[in-house]
């Protein structure tokens, strides 16, 4: 929204007379009231002698190409002024503007006495985008009559020494889409009482006569119409410069009289009118919704075919404007018309919308329109502006008003505790402040300690107790409230699932895993590129009503597509080599309870509606996920590198299970989308909590992933919250060191083995690991060969090698009970 600010100190000093304030100020005051300026533009500085001149004579110049007008131009001396100028659009008697010699426009354009087309033109006639004012230069600027006497200063007549200020207007404060919103808000901001110009005036009397008969059907969906005639207009008169400056500074091109006069009030008050030929209407006019094969020449032109969604305005003749959104051709005002129809009122948001949108027409009454215009203007915002049609191009109003008007529910009431916005803001305001903040928003308040507050009509956006508190905190200033860090509360700390996904996380990371955030919604198909069965609970998953992407419209119920969608990425971009984990919640669409119904929202759930709520949600399980592919030891002059396999995804599940402390058993399995034959099931507590291996060369080679790659999937929440108290004690004396090499059948898993050994044992075990597998002759087939190295300490004596030999020799022969085993 663009104003000078001439036009907004004048606002303001009705309140306040004789009050001023600079351009920075300005800037500083709107800012502080929570609007944001995105321009303060001067006006463009001219030097030298701009004056106003009346056109005394004109002769046409007819030997060039092009018309020509050798102008002579009083501008106040004893001798007129010679000026040659090529517009077409004035005429002897019109007040002109003229730069003389030695004046510089806006661009440093000096004016000088200089012959051309066989003439010497001693000054310039200007345009508005001569001045630097406006953008219109296909015609030179006209004043109106009596605007200023000639040789007067034409930088004081028109007011020339101003400033633009261009303040940003967010969707949510459609009334400060007017002189009349943004200046109640610098009002506000200043300290100063503010005269409302949208508030009803005296009765404006007309002359006698029947009120043009008007109809609102239900399926047009406006609240409001009303529509005056006007008798005995002068199409032809010129609006005077106060007005066509201020439009002009809004970026709107005079046009006529009455045009710009319901452009003006459009400005001034945010509510939009049109001016039809009323000579052109007949009969009836009907605000409606577009019938089937209904068309509209528009303002513009253009045949436009409207869709039964359309609102527009129609007569006996069928439709004669879009609602909200433009006039049209057959109405519209012109040279010729001497009798205006008035409209004035107020039309749906969402159907103008959705009329521009699919028209592709923009106008400045839509953008208001949009944004919602105050219900209780239309007929105040007619009356201002049959007052300036009358004064500014003559006439006299025929007739009552028309004045149609839909069923509106009445504005309720909010109630409030005055000293909720002190609390709010953790600031103690003065006695009063909510309630005198409210009102200069234009709120009716009512009570003292608690406020019933009525917002007004232009403000359909306080809704609730929190809205009122942003109006009383902004006006007040946000800058004033102070920043002070809240102080810690007593407790704990982290919680110890907390303590434990930050141990998981740190302890990957140590192990050189990269973290990623996939995403939370399920790539479309994974499932049926995997090959899992239909029945299969992964398939089980939650639909998103709203998703971010139609693709995706369900929660995951497993890690894993995120993470090989990261890893696709990843080696897309020429990482080959890729160590990626990630820790977050799934959703298991399985464990849904019964669905409730829609609660209401403006209340606090029940107890029990809070149940039934928690009971309907699925579980959301916090699971932790890894995949590896490429190098797991990095290539260099140690040696050629090692690929990453199924036994560093074993070994990642240790970790975490070492972090997160339990102890993890590692179960072959066969587990899509794992190769069957590299595949460990995760349990502890012979609860199962996950998979991990190398994933199917089928799946892999589906996804587009390279080959070998592996991957685990742990379910966090799973594993048992064991707290070790007191902290383990570490034993001074040294540890005896055995090594045992037992052959068993090719077909037992290692783990059985180590279980077996440790088992046997004893207490003096401290610590067991698989370092060797051996198959071959030596062992005989269908048999294999595991090297364990095993640590023996104990806690209050130095062990002997005896001691720990004989400790080695039961654990060889429990493992030969339980597992077949035997010394190599």
């Amino acid at each position: 929204m663009r104003l000078s600010q001439s036009w907004l100190t004048e606002a303001l000093q009705a309140g306040a007379p004789g009050w001023s304030a600079s351009t920075a100020d300005i800037d500083a005051g709107f800012v502080r009231v929570g609007f944001e300026i995105e321009d303060v533009e001067p006006f463009p500085e001219i030097t030298g002698p701009l004056v106003v001149g009346r056109v005394a004579e004109i002769e046409e110049l007819t030997e060039f190409k092009k018309p020509i007008r050798f102008c002579l131009v009083d501008v106040g001396g004893e001798q007129s002024q010679e000026i040659v100028c090529g517009a077409r659009n004035f005429a002897v008697g019109d007040l002109i503007v003229a730069a003389l010699p030695g004046c510089v426009l806006p661009g440093g354009f000096e004016i000088a006495a200089r012959k051309t087309y066989g003439k010497v033109s001693d000054g310039m006639i200007c345009s508005v985008s001569e001045l630097g004012i406006g953008t219109d230069h296909s015609g030179i600027l006209v004043l109106a009559p009596g605007t200023a006497e000639p040789g007067e200063d034409a930088v004081e007549v028109l007011r020339l020494r101003d400033v633009a200020v261009d303040v940003n207007v967010t969707p949510d404060r459609g009334y400060a889409f007017s002189m009349r919103g943004l200046g109640r808000e610098l009002a506000g901001a200043f300290g100063l009482d503010y005269v409302d110009p949208g508030l009803p005036g005296e009765p404006l009397a007309g002359q006698p006569g029947e009120p043009w008969p008007v109809r609102l059907d239900d399926d047009g969906g406006a609240a409001r119409y009303t529509a005056r005639v006007i008798d005995g207009v002068d199409a032809a008169a010129v609006s005077p410069w106060w007005m066509a400056k201020r439009l002009m500074v809004a970026g709107i091109r005079p046009i006529s009289a009455v045009v710009d006069v319901t452009n003006y009030v459009m400005i001034e008050l945010g509510q939009p009118l049109h001016a039809f030929d009323a000579d052109k209407v007949t009969g009836t006019v009907v605000v409606r919704a577009a019938r089937p094969g209904e068309t509209l020449e528009t303002l513009d032109g253009v045949v436009r075919t409207l869709d039964p969604e359309d609102v527009v305005i129609a007569d006996d003749s069928g439709p004669i404007a879009l609602a909200g959104v433009m006039g049209g051709a057959a109405t519209e005002v012109g040279a010729d018309t001497t009798r205006v129809l008035l409209e004035s009122a107020n039309f749906d948001q969402v159907r103008v919308f959705r009329t521009g949108k699919r028209h592709k027409l923009s106008s400045e009454a839509a953008k208001r329109f949009e944004r919602l215009v105050d219900p209780e203007i239309t007929a105040v915002a007619s009356d201002r502006a049959a007052r300036l049609i009358t004064e500014v191009a003559g006439g006299r109003i025929t007739g009552a008003l028309s004045d149609a008007r839909a069923e509106r529910a009445p504005i309720a009431a909010i109630v409030i505790d005055a000293d909720l916005p002190d609390r709010t803001a953790g600031v103690a305001y003065p006695e009063g402040t909510t309630a005198a903040r409210l009102r200069e928003v234009g709120c009716t308040v009512d009570g003292e300690a608690i406020l019933t507050v009525t917002p007004p009509s232009w403000r359909p956006d306080l809704k609730q107790p929190a809205d009122l508190v942003e109006e009383v905190l902004r006006l007040e200033g946000l800058e004033d409230i102070p920043a002070v860090l809240p102080s810690a509360p007593g407790g704990t700390g982290l919680t110890p699932r907390q303590r434990r996904r930050r141990a998981v996380g740190t302890a990957l990371a140590t192990d050189g895993f990269v973290e990623v955030l996939p995403y939370p919604f399920m790539p479309a198909g994974v499932f049926d590129v995997w090959g899992l069965d239909a029945d299969d609970p992964r398939r089980d998953t939650v639909r998103v009503l709203n998703p971010l992407e139609s693709e995706r419209p369900e929660l995951n119920t497993t890690l894993l597509p995120g993470l090989l969608e990261m890893a696709a990425r990843n080696l897309s971009r020429g990482n080959r080599d890729l160590a990626l984990y990630a820790i977050g919640q799934v959703v298991l669409g399985g464990s849904r309870g019964p669905a409730v119904s829609a609660l209401d929202v403006t209340r606090r759930p029940t107890p029990e509606e809070q149940t039934a709520l928690d009971a309907s949600l699925p579980a959301q399980p916090v699971h932790v996920g890894a995949v590896l592919t490429g190098l797991r030891e990095p290539a260099g002059p140690w040696g050629p590198g090692r690929a990453a396999d199924a036994y560093d995804a074993f070994e990642a599940a240790r970790t975490i299970a070492a972090a997160a402390g339990v102890e993890i058993t590692l179960v072959a399995d066969r587990h899509l989308p794992w190769h069957p034959g590299r595949c460990a099931r995760l349990e502890v507590d012979g609860h199962p909590v996950g998979y991990a291996g190398e994933l199917h060369p089928a799946v892999l080679e589906r996804a587009g992933l390279p080959p070998r790659l592996c991957a685990l999937e742990l379910d966090l929440d799973g594993l048992p919250l064991r707290t070790v108290l007191p902290s383990p004690q570490v034993s001074p004396f040294p540890a005896v060191l055995q090594d045992v090499n037992v052959v068993v059948a090719e077909d037992v898993p290692a783990q059985q083995v180590q279980d077996a050994l440790a088992a046997g044992a004893g207490e003096l075990l401290e610590a067991i690991s698989l370092f060797d597998v051996f198959t071959g002759e030596q062992v005989g087939e269908g048999n294999k060969s595991l090297t364990f190295a095993l640590t023996f300490r104990a806690p209050d004596r130095t062990l002997t090698e005896d001691e720990g030999s004989a400790a080695k020799l039961a654990a060889v022969e429990h493992a030969g009970e339980a597992v077949g085993a035997r010394l190599r």
